[in-house]
């Protein structure tokens, strides 16, 4: 059985000379950049790679729980809302796995999170162009020859330095992704060895010794924490189940997951968001937890009903529940225990906790841009609180000098100040990318609609982004990449 798409010929992957310039090359390969590769896949007059440190695809593997679900619908995959003929749809990734009618049967509007890491690892296994194993390690600007110079090393299959190489491309887009965030008086018991401090990207790594913990503390009011409460207190018998679940948000919350509310991941939405003041998107960005930081009510009402359950011949769970509090402090007791200092915020009421294991589900940052970019800082256009500035096509602003050649970087799920609360979301990837790409071939690749939201989110109109005309480069004739330049 074929587990590659057969909706249309596989163009053979070209070579490419060291110093022969590409098109676009992408810096991580998430699900967003991956979605980027297979809307790019049919372009053939687009040259583009895209690299990852990694050894092969992996999408938060440690939160890959038993039946735990995508919160947005299996039509939100990496290519269906831009383009629903793409051979790389969830749908036909079932096809391949002779799967379409079981699913069929299902009835299932949203997949689970195994199923959704199973879909993307069949359509990084079947893309070309994808280098796993290459870290980047510097992106520079060449002024000689108006490119921007990637370099990157190749590793082998311990993550060790094979060779090193280079890249020339006119585009650069940054899929880097989040990175685990741990709250500052934590941060030393997670470093340390002994009691297990784990965030929740490492929870299935660590799930046994979890289990195996006297006393067990979750972190974190989002949908994350709430899962591993669950599973949790699945595992533990009735009567000593000996957890406890802590969050800072005022009530362990829906999330807004109506109809109208939904419409804050629609591309009107992202297009209000942006026209508005920067003060007012800063404040909006902090108010609106409650449509990505909530619980699903599904997992409300399987904690509450497991709860409920333990009641049945009297008596009550040994668990605690408590929102509203945050970590003030930490630190080891003896050498097998945690000691929490907390603080109830409304009370404004401190006390202690003493716990065997704690499970951070405190969520994840985006990693920070300047990193990878150190050695483009001069040529970089800021806010006002020093955040990179983000065009309607999600391309960094940058000096005249790199702009004025037609040369950009673009920006995958960075760009939550300037683009809102959709950032982030499975749902927009598809339509993103489209947007990319649609700029970089300056014109309209993939046909994107007008309107998506029945909500008028202001009293104006925002107008349509203006497709940007596409730089008409030198015909090249297709070679190898430079991986071999240095071994170590």
């Amino acid at each position: 059985m074929s587990t590659t798409p057969h909706a249309q010929p596989q163009p053979h992957p070209p070579h490419h000379e060291p110093d022969a310039p590409r098109d676009l090359v992408g810096i991580g390969i998430g699900p967003f950049n991956l979605s980027l590769a297979a809307l790019a896949h049919p372009l053939t007059e687009l040259d583009t790679a895209f690299y990852e440190q990694r050894p092969s695809f992996d999408w938060h593997s440690g939160l890959l729980i038993d039946g735990a679900r995508i919160q947005v619908p299996f039509l939100a995959d990496l290519v269906t809302l831009a383009d629903p003929a793409s051979p790389w749809t969830f749908l036909n990734h079932l096809k391949a796995r002779d799967r379409l009618f079981p699913f069929y049967f299902a009835e299932r509007f949203h997949i689970q999170r195994a199923e959704y890491d199973a879909y993307c690892r069949w359509v990084a296994d079947s893309l070309p162009g994808l280098h796993f194993g290459h870290q980047v390690d510097a992106v520079r600007w060449n002024p000689e020859r108006d490119l921007f110079e990637v370099d990157f090393t190749q590793l082998d299959t311990d993550g060790e330095a094979e060779a090193l190489g280079r890249t020339y491309t006119r585009n650069i887009v940054l899929g880097i992704g989040t990175e685990p965030y741990v709250p500052e008086p934590l941060k030393p018991l997670v470093e340390a060895p002994a009691v297990p401090v784990v965030h929740a990207a490492d929870y299935l790594t660590h799930r046994d010794t979890l289990l195996a913990a006297d006393h067990v503390t979750v972190i974190g009011s989002g949908q994350s924490g709430a899962e591993i409460f669950l599973d949790l207190l699945r595992a533990r018998p009735a009567g000593r189940e000996k957890l406890h679940w802590l969050g800072r948000t005022e009530a362990f919350a829906p999330m807004e997951y109506s109809k109208l509310g939904l419409e804050h991941f629609t591309p009107d939405y992202t297009r209000y968001f942006r026209a508005l003041p920067e003060r007012v998107r800063d404040h909006l960005v902090t108010s609106q937890w409650q449509l990505h930081k909530g619980i699903d009510t599904d997992t409300i009402t399987a904690i509450h009903d497991e709860l409920y359950d333990r009641t049945l011949h009297g008596g009550w769970p040994d668990v605690v529940l408590t929102p509203g509090v945050q970590v003030r402090t930490a630190g080891r007791l003896a050498t097998t225990k945690v000691e929490l200092h907390l603080e109830h915020l409304q009370q404004d009421t401190r006390s202690r906790l003493t716990t065997d294991a704690v499970i951070l589900a405190t969520g994840y940052r985006e990693r920070p841009l300047d990193r990878i970019l150190a050695g483009l800082d001069p040529y970089l256009r800021r806010d006002s609180r020093q955040r990179p500035r983000v065009d309607e096509h999600f391309r960094l602003a940058l000096d005249p000098s790199i702009s004025g050649s037609d040369c950009h970087i673009y920006v995958q799920n960075a760009e939550r100040h300037t683009h809102g609360v959709g950032t982030p979301d499975l749902g927009l990837a598809a339509w993103r990318s489209a947007t990319i790409l649609n700029s970089l071939t300056g014109k309209e690749t993939y046909p994107l609609p007008t309107r998506t939201a029945f909500t008028t989110f202001g009293l104006d109109q925002q107008p349509q982004p203006r497709i940007p005309h596409a730089r008409h480069a030198q015909v090249l004739t297709p070679l190898v990449d430079g991986t071999q330049e240095h071994r170590r």
